[in-house]
């Protein structure tokens, strides 16, 4: 290939890099002290390397005529790219740009992972050159990342849930005038402890637990910390939303994948390990949706069938296709 081609391909890709990593700090900056610079910063920055992959993956295309998502280099820098643009789409929607810290985080560490399986510009395997890849890689690939912003989401709302459960447990601590529900009025904090143990009291309100107002009106740093997040109503309803992008996504690559694998092996289903572990993410996202239509799963436990179901991904993409041999192995 010409010098010239491969530097441009080189720049694109340490500029994204670059931009993921300053992206990063600026917005973990951003979650953990709230200064309107920092995001100011991490945002143009997060659109710049989103921009830089997407580039370099079409340049790398255009430069060589070969597909670039035929191996583990290119799949890492398309789900990097949109893990940052599913964020992206969601923060300018609702607000979101505080959860671009992790996602940015993860986005250069599996960039700069995927820089370990740059095979250079080399053809794909005869088995990889099919139109079923240009459509079947993209699907998957793309589900996972959405995947990914969710369990960020997720892993947010439980940080909010488990810390207000922290301020209910030291209710005492805030000395505030709360009668206990049917009975006479008692000193202190324990009048605040009393009331935040009664069973209907404890009730979520509003997305929120009533600790939570009142400790951060006692100047409680941890109170007035989880006050500037979301509700935890909002964030488990755009983990939902979430989801509701990447499980289609993953059922469309689940089937043009049968399709494909019909083409090439003579059977649309064989229980290759990378199916198996397909079809095990598959159930517990489509799981999540079901038991999100209920109140006794709403919340907390969504939230950790949210973080499960990105474990089992992990799984699926990493795991499966790196260490278990299999017809889908990076490693023959």
């Amino acid at each position: 290939m010409d010098p010239t081609r491969q530097l441009l391909d080189q720049v694109l890709l340490a500029v994204g890099i670059a931009a993921y990593v300053v992206g990063a700090f600026a917005l973990l900056g951003f979650f953990l002290f709230r200064s309107p610079a920092l995001r100011t910063i991490g945002i143009p920055v997060a659109i710049l390397g989103c921009a830089a992959q997407f580039a370099e993956l079409g340049a790398r295309w255009w430069m060589t005529g070969v597909w670039p998502l035929t191996n583990l280099y290119g799949s890492l820098s398309l789900f990097s790219a949109f893990g940052v643009l599913v964020f992206l789409i969601f923060a300018f929607r609702y607000d979101l740009s505080f959860i671009g810290g992790p996602v940015l985080a993860i986005a250069a560490i599996a960039l700069g992972y995927a820089t370990t399986w740059n095979q250079g510009y080399m053809p794909a395997v005869p088995a990889l050159q099919s139109y079923w890849i240009k459509i079947h890689v993209p699907l998957v690939v793309s589900s996972y990342a959405a995947f990914m912003v969710a369990a960020v989401t997720s892993v947010l709302f439980l940080i909010k849930y488990y810390g207000q459960l922290s301020l209910e447990r030291n209710a005492s601590r805030f000395t505030m005038n709360v009668a206990p529900a049917g009975g006479p009025p008692l000193g202190g904090g324990m009048q605040l402890q009393a009331a935040y143990t009664q069973p209907v009291a404890r009730k979520i309100i509003g997305g929120e637990f009533p600790v939570l107002r009142d400790a951060a009106a006692s100047g409680d740093r941890l109170a007035l910390w989880l006050a500037t997040l979301p509700s935890l109503a909002k964030l488990d309803i755009l983990t939902y939303r979430v989801v509701a992008v990447g499980l289609p996504l993953l059922t469309l690559g689940v089937i043009t994948g049968a399709w494909w694998a019909k083409e090439a092996w003579g059977a649309y289903w064989q229980w290759d390990p990378k199916e198996t572990a397909a079809l095990v993410s598959w159930t517990v996202y489509a799981l999540y949706m079901h038991l999100h239509t209920r109140n006794s799963w709403r919340g907390f436990r969504c939230a950790w069938l949210s973080v499960l179901g990105f474990a089992t991904i992990m799984f699926c993409y990493l795991g499966v296709n790196i260490w278990i041999s299999g017809l889908h192995s990076y490693k023959m």
